[in-house]
């Protein structure tokens, strides 16, 4: 948990970027990144030098190489508990002109080269660059960040993505950070596993990554107990693609900081590109692609092409999601609206795809400005399992009307933090429940893996409580021939009906007689007037 005085430091990190005059919030938290990371090549290197002083033997590995470089700099020189003691101009020589050199050949040797942390943020640092403008910033960032406590991981974690919540230039290409709280949310009804295989296509800082591991963390600790189990998480279990350069090195460095050692996060254009090593291959998909349109026939992969003919980003990453998954493999995936009713063929063919031959766990529809205020699009999270034949018997609905948080652009919080959230500190009132509806779906979502209980009246048991809610609830099931029936429209409006209230007017002849009564008391008071006046 991040306190005040560490959010303050932070703070202060910021505005030192700004005033130094670099604004782009993008590039402030690349710099950072780099920062960063060389205040983890130091700490392993002195770590390795530790333990061959107690062992007293050389050191196994040399995070930094030794020798000099091309200039004739000694590698030692180069560590961050050297260089943050030098003057600024010193200093920004130094970082710029041999330490950024280095950075970039510790890229070009990837993790296998020798002298790496051998984790997958060395291999994106072939083109780092320095673009902190002056000696005075430098130095400024520098002591700034080295007062920051770095040795507890939930702490850093927590650090990072505090930071990263400051990237304000989101929205573009239809790219926008997913709401912490969501993603959290998405991972709880997913319930990751010690033996998943966990990717996100559109991975950007890696959030559904980290919260997914974080899960782990807490439901599965002993998991760290079994070697096979321990080498599977930090080094096979989380696979992110981005096309950005930027936000691979971000989201691995994320991921980094919040105790995943080696997490396969690479540059992949998932839409473009062929998946043929790639099909099978995971157990869980959790992803909230950007919503960006349509693409041009030629540059989308011949396989996804072949599940659903259309140009449209939306339905390309559904195609996708199928594509990567494995028989028995499961998805948790935001969509926009237009998905779960859209008339096209290309629609209609996914969403029968879904019903049909894979089975449709759940649909929850999202309130309209939880990505404000980046997007007003409405939205809805959309629940399935690979099977390749069928299985889909119900279909559960959830119409989430409040997540905690304001609606508007502010995303002010409506309730204190120990409510928020998918497990509050204590149970919510109805009106709390009213301003955070996160705890009341995953707890009913959980009660539909719950053994079957007996419908009433019918003589054998089928599904939850949840079976049994009207629709005019907040959730409800809806049979599969009822889905197919409404040309497999799967919005939620579709099915959930209104209750009207009953309303009881006046009589006219008692609202007429009203406004004969009013009218003779202003003529009367018309004509009282009147009469003061002569």
């Amino acid at each position: 948990m991040l306190t005040g005085e560490l959010k303050s430091k932070i703070d202060q990190i910021w505005n030192a970027f700004w005033s130094g005059g670099i604004a782009n919030p993008i590039e402030v938290i690349e710099q950072i990144t780099y920062l960063l990371f060389l205040r983890r090549l130091d700490d392993l290197h002195t770590l390795e030098e530790n333990k061959a002083n107690r062992l007293g033997r050389p050191m196994a590995r040399h995070i930094f190489p030794l020798g000099h470089d091309a200039k004739g700099r000694h590698y030692d020189t180069l560590r961050w508990s050297r260089f943050k003691n030098e003057a600024p101009a010193e200093m920004f020589e130094t970082v710029g002109e041999h330490v950024f050199p280095m950075l970039r050949t510790l890229g070009a040797n990837g993790q296998n080269g020798g002298n790496t942390d051998g984790s997958t943020y060395a291999q994106h640092m072939k083109d780092a660059r320095f673009t902190i403008p002056t000696p005075a910033l430098l130095a400024k960032v520098v002591d700034l960040l080295d007062a920051v406590p770095m040795d507890n991981r939930d702490t850093k974690g927590d650090l990072y993505e505090y930071m990263l919540g400051k990237i304000a230039s989101a929205g573009q290409n239809g790219q926008f950070r997913t709401p912490r709280h969501i993603i959290q949310l998405m991972v709880a009804m997913t319930a990751p596993t010690p033996t998943d295989t966990i990717c996100d296509p559109a991975s950007g800082t890696c959030g559904f990554l980290v919260a997914a591991s974080e899960h782990l963390r807490e439901q599965h600790p002993s998991l760290f107990h079994d070697p096979a189990l321990n080498q599977h998480f930090n080094h096979g279990m989380f696979h992110g693609y981005d096309f950005d350069n930027t936000m691979l090195r971000i989201g691995s460095m994320n991921m980094l900081l919040h105790g995943v050692e080696n997490p396969a996060i690479t540059y992949r254009d998932s839409l473009g590109q062929e998946h043929g090593s790639e099909a099978g291959r995971y157990s869980l998909v959790l992803a909230n692609p950007p919503f960006a349109g349509s693409l041009d026939f030629e540059n989308v992969a011949k396989d996804l092409l072949q599940t659903v003919k259309t140009k449209k980003t939306e339905l390309l990453f559904l195609a996708l999601f199928l594509r990567l998954l494995k028989p028995g493999g499961r998805a948790a995936v935001i969509v926009p609206d237009g998905v779960l009713f859209g008339s096209s063929t290309a629609h209609k063919t996914l969403r029968k795809l879904l019903v049909e031959e894979q089975k449709l766990d759940a649909i929850v529809s999202l309130p309209g400005g939880v990505f404000k205020p980046y997007a007003g699009v409405s939205t809805a999270i959309v629940f399935f399992t690979k099977t390749n034949s069928g299985g889909t018997d119900h279909v559960w609905f959830y119409d989430l009307q409040a997540d905690g948080w304001s609606l508007d652009d502010k995303r002010q919080p409506l309730l204190g933090e120990e409510l928020l959230g998918t497990r509050p500190a204590r149970a919510l009132t109805d009106a709390e429940h009213a301003k955070n509806n996160l705890p009341d779906v995953l707890a009913r979502w959980q009660t539909l893996a719950s053994p079957p209980l007996p419908l009433a009246g019918e003589g054998r048991g089928e599904g939850s409580p949840e079976h049994q809610r009207p629709r005019t609830a907040q959730s409800f099931c809806v049979p599969k021939a009822h889905i197919a029936a409404n040309g497999y429209d799967l919005s939620l409006n579709r099915y959930k009906e209104v209750v009207h209230a009953q309303v009881n007017h006046r009589a006219p002849a008692e609202i007429l007689a009203e406004l004969a009564r009013l009218e003779a008391e202003i003529a009367q008071g018309t004509k009282a007037l009147a009469e003061m006046l002569k």
